[in-house]
């Protein structure tokens, strides 16, 4: 038998940045299921929705938006776990695509 994780709320943090963050999420064919990608800091849809398009959405047939304020996060570890004090750093390339940087 599978023992179900044990999640419990994560507490919302304010991600230090004042300007509303939006959680997005794509797909690339219609009938693909939708995935978080990641977010984004702006302060409207439309705005999200430019920065969104330009990082995650260059071949994305759909692109969703949710205010990160609306999203409940559950987690067997909070948010302030250790990650190996490695970040990745996403920018445009010269052809418009995005490219991970290690930091």
């Amino acid at each position: 038998m599978v023992e179900k994780a044990r999640r419990s709320l994560v507490e919302s943090d304010e991600r230090g940045n004042p300007t509303p963050q939006w959680e997005v999420f794509v797909r690339a064919e219609a009938a693909d299921p939708m995935r978080h990608v990641g977010s984004v800091a702006a302060a409207s849809a439309t705005e999200a929705h430019e920065h969104a398009s330009r990082l995650f959405g260059w071949d994305a047939a759909d692109v969703w938006l949710c205010p990160a304020e609306a999203v409940e996060r559950y987690s067997t570890r909070g948010l302030a776990t250790d990650t190996g004090g490695e970040e990745s750093r996403v920018s445009e390339g010269a052809d418009g695509k995005p490219e991970v940087q290690d930091a």
